[in-house]
């Protein structure tokens, strides 16, 4: 650059600085900038055409050339039209945004002496699948705030390793996660293609290929991720007709204290190499997604855990046994809760005609707590019934055993309330069922079993006891009684005389209620009392909170009804 000449009879020029406001570029050098300088500019004249062609911007716009307008054919349609928009603005500014080169550009026009304008394309930048992109800081914190939405969405650790491939795809033209473990090996979810991100199996030897992955998958902190050449990426985790890639970048994805994998980005030739500012925010992304991953995968792992810890806590499926009618009802406190306080067991005899063993109790607390006393509970009943079938001694076995782990681990609230049956089929008619039960009911600190006879009266079993794992020594009494076809035993749960509903949607159900309900219940089978008086609960509560509800029948099979004579005259009337 050279400096105006100074005015005649003015000092020496290197005497006086001159101002900014003095100092003009030569027009060639103002030249070589728009054409070789690093920003792609197009200078065009008042017609739109073309007069000047920057060798960034020719590279972007391979169709553009010195001397052609700016229009459908030349350059894409999006700058077509805001070259329209710019001979309509006069002077001021114009910006358009689109797709250039499998990117997203932005092309700004700005209005130069003599009618004609400049175009400079500028924020070339990955595209997103909506057509944004994380080009500065706006744009990466509305990309790291929908990503952060999406990735803490699903506690699913296949979706949440296919959300991140999605996102990051977002980042580059495709993307995959990998991620190692015993169960399943090495694997990898690739994105960027038309479908679904997919699955695939990643041998051993590619991923030993692969630099930097051993150290992605295994360390921790993270090791720093690293650009890869071109051609070390295999073709396994790209998406299926993707062709080869450019360029690649390997970030570790950090988890909860030990790492989940590493994040592949890749661009296809021509897009460029990731500089540094766009390796700090993949790695950043990396960290909220490797945050979510792991996350994901600690909560399949202790919802795996709890799932086989509570299958043997899990009430019994009730099977049919031989001159015996068992139904059941169990309904927790919490819906979204398996196991509860309540309980109920059931042990048929080993033996043909022998004594079905049935217990239905409810034990101090509630949730899980009160969840594994209720499965020491049942295990140790099921070994005491081996060598005891006497109700009493069984129960001050189970008092003793409740007692001794409370004082080991110093509890002193591991008590239960039970009630326990003892249900044996009487054959009165030679070997054929149907002739009533023989029943043996012994409540401890429980509320008494209803019998609902074959006349419709509902009778309270006359038994009381002390609740086990209280005090040194339990009392129970123990009544013996006989079902005859078409009778029924209930045991219930306190949850079900003390739940509050009604008008008020405070008063209790009470026993009274329940007598009621079951007073119609002459003749039913099992399954119907207990679904009957299920029936009435749920009314009384309509939907306020509870207690666990436990129901459980025990019902004398009705006798098969003689077969029809065929000599009988046939009934007349009536409908079907």
């Amino acid at each position: 650059m050279n400096p105006a000449s100074p005015p005649s009879g003015a000092p020496h020029a290197a005497a006086v600085p001159p101002s900014r406001s003095t100092v003009r570029a030569a027009p060639e050098v103002l030249e070589a900038l728009a054409r070789r300088g690093p920003s792609p500019v197009v200078i065009c004249d008042g017609a739109g055409r073309a007069v000047l062609v920057g060798e960034a911007a020719a590279a972007l716009l391979p169709g553009l050339e010195e001397g052609a307008v700016l229009g459908p054919g030349t350059v894409p349609a999006w700058l077509a039209r805001g070259q329209e928009l710019a001979a309509a603005a006069g002077d001021g500014p114009v910006e358009v945004r689109g797709d250039l080169a499998g990117r997203t550009a932005t092309a700004r026009s700005t209005a130069l002496p003599g009618g004609f304008r400049a175009w400079t394309l500028v924020d070339a930048a990955p595209r997103d699948a909506a057509g944004r992109h994380p080009d500065d800081e706006h744009g990466r914190m509305e990309f790291l705030d929908r990503a952060s939405a999406r990735l803490l969405a699903s506690l699913n650790r296949r979706r949440s390793v296919a959300a991140t491939a999605e996102l990051a795809a977002e980042l580059a033209d495709a993307a995959a996660v990998i991620t190692s473990s015993r169960a399943h090996g090495a694997e990898a979810t690739v994105a960027g293609g038309r479908g679904r991100p997919a699955a695939v199996a990643v041998p051993g030897a590619e991923l030993e290929a692969l630099p930097g992955i051993a150290e992605a998958l295994a360390r921790f902190p993270p090791a720093p991720s690293r650009c890869l050449a071109a051609g070390r990426v295999p073709a396994r985790l790209l998406p299926d007709g993707f062709g080869a890639a450019g360029s690649a970048l390997l970030v570790p994805l950090p988890g909860s204290g030990a790492p989940v994998g590493a994040l592949l980005l890749v661009r296809r030739p021509g897009n460029g190499a990731f500089t540094a500012e766009e390796e700090v925010f993949a790695r950043v992304f990396a960290a909220r997604a490797g945050g979510a991953i792991s996350a994901a995968a600690l909560y399949e792992d202790r919802t795996e855990t709890m799932t086989v810890l509570q299958r043997n806590l899990l009430p019994p499926v009730l099977r049919s046994t031989a001159g015996i009618d068992l139904a059941a009802s169990y309904r927790p406190a919490r819906a979204a809760d398996l196991i509860g306080g309540d309980f109920y067991d059931v042990h048929p005899s080993p033996r043909p005609g022998g004594e079905t063993a049935v217990v239905l109790g409810d034990v101090c607390g509630k949730g899980p707590e009160a969840a594994v006393l209720t499965g020491k509970i049942r295990n140790t009943l099921a070994a005491l019934r081996r060598v005891e079938d006497d109700h009493e001694r069984l129960l001050q076995h189970l008092n003793g055993a409740l007692l001794e782990e409370g004082a080991e681990d110093g509890e002193d609230d591991r008590f239960a309330t039970l009630v326990l049956a003892g249900a044996t089929p009487r054959a009165p008619d030679g070997d054929r069922p149907g002739g009533g039960i023989l029943l043996r009911l012994t409540a401890a600190g429980h509320p008494a079993p209803l019998l609902v006879r074959r006349d419709g009266t509902v009778e309270e079993a006359p038994t009381r006891g002390t609740l086990v794992g209280a005090v040194p020594l339990v009392t129970a009494t123990t009544w013996t009684t006989v079902l005859e076809p078409g009778e029924t035993c209930l045991l219930f749960s306190d949850g079900v005389t003390e739940a509050r509903g009604g008008p008020a949607g405070g008063e209790m159900f009470g026993e009274e209620r329940l007598r009621a309900a079951l007073e119609g219940c002459a003749d039913m089978p099992a399954g119907a009392v207990v679904e009957r008086a299920g029936v009435a609960v749920s009314q009384w509560l309509a939907g306020n909170d509870h207690d666990d509800i436990v129901l459980l029948g025990i019902g004398a099979p009705r006798r098969p009804r003689p077969p029809a004579d065929p000599r009988a005259p046939a009934a007349r009337g009536g409908t079907a």
